[in-house]
């Protein structure tokens, strides 16, 4: 955390989330905290302080919307393409880790796929 640039000194900015890391994520009372894959890049000042999450699930249901990414970060599952969903940064509680370069492009292959006609 850093100071704003505006800030008197007692206000805070939370850390940047950048595409292809992944977060502990507060997603409410029913989703619960969960890892969490970023899919989009920090907001810019005119844009709303949102980051695009795609869930990660310990549930498996070996489906073809699943892709199991191991990292050690994580506890055995798959990021579910069918739970993709929009959050407040604030929701983004600390970073985890983050994907590989050959790791995004597997995620995303398969993400351009679930959204292709």
């Amino acid at each position: 955390m850093s100071l704003c640039k505006f800030s008197i000194g007692w206000k805070k900015t939370m850390a940047a989330a950048y595409k292809g890391e992944v977060w502990q994520s507060d997603l409410g009372m029913v989703a619960k905290v969960r890892p969490c894959l970023v899919l989009t890049d920090p907001p810019t000042d005119d844009e709303l302080v949102l980051a695009t999450v795609c869930h990660h699930t310990t549930a498996l249901r070996s489906n073809r919307w699943e892709i199991s990414i191991p990292k050690p970060f994580l506890k055995e599952g798959a990021f579910h393409l069918r739970q993709i969903n929009t959050v407040s940064t604030v929701k983004l509680m600390r970073k985890l880790g983050e994907l590989t370069s050959d790791e995004w492009d597997r995620f995303y292959d398969r993400f351009l796929e679930r959204f292709s006609g």
